[in-house]
């Protein structure tokens, strides 16, 4: 597998390129990794919540329990002491609610701070990186044919991918050339498909 142009430019710029893809992956995720952690911390308030709203319960649900021991009037001092456990109650499911509203969030607002960015880097950066590794595998492994074959092979490659100026420079009906096997014309082809590649002849 061929991954980067036997030019140094090109096989600069390539590098660069790899690494600055990386880099971004890198930021976006250590972002998203940071934005989970704030998030995380907004549980501790809710936490508070539910734990007060449970000890107001259990307190008030003894003091029912005491009242109701009173000769008489028992149950009903209990009543005040029963409505505000229901209280204690609904603070206590309201904490839970805001953990859970928390805890979504600590998952879903991250995965999209990190997943719009690297579904960009996987739509523009990556197509292209990989269609330039495939064709230069590809060209590397013509260097088993023969030299006239090779040339020939490249030199096509070279009349479906290079602008026509560029064709026109070389010769002045190259697609004519190419159908009647002009050596002389094929070699500057193939040698202006390597170039467009970033590679060298081997």
């Amino acid at each position: 597998m061929k991954l980067y142009a036997d030019r140094p430019v090109r096989a600069l710029f390539q590098l660069a390129s790899d690494a600055l893809a990386v880099l971004w992956v890198y930021l976006w995720v250590n972002a998203a990794l940071d934005l989970r952690a704030m998030i995380g911390r907004l549980d501790r308030p809710g936490e508070l919540m539910a734990s007060t709203g449970q000890g107001f319960s259990e307190h008030m649900d003894s003091a029912a329990e005491q009242a109701a021991k009173v000769p008489l009037a028992g149950e009903t001092l209990a009543v005040p002491f029963t409505e505000m456990s229901e209280t204690g109650a609904s603070l206590t499911a309201a904490g839970d609610s805001f953990r859970e509203t928390v805890a979504s969030l600590a998952t879903t607002l991250p995965l999209l701070v990190a997943a719009v960015p690297i579904l960009l880097v996987a739509a523009t950066w990556l197509p292209a990186r990989a269609r330039w590794i495939a064709r230069a595998t590809s060209v590397r492994r013509t260097g088993k044919l023969s030299p006239q074959a090779r040339s020939r092979l490249l030199a096509l490659r070279a009349l479906t991918g290079v602008a026509p100026a560029r064709l026109a420079a070389v010769h002045p009906d190259p697609a004519g050339a190419w159908r009647s096997g002009d050596t002389a014309a094929l070699e500057r082809l193939a040698a202006l498909e390597l170039r467009r590649m970033g590679l060298r002849a081997r």
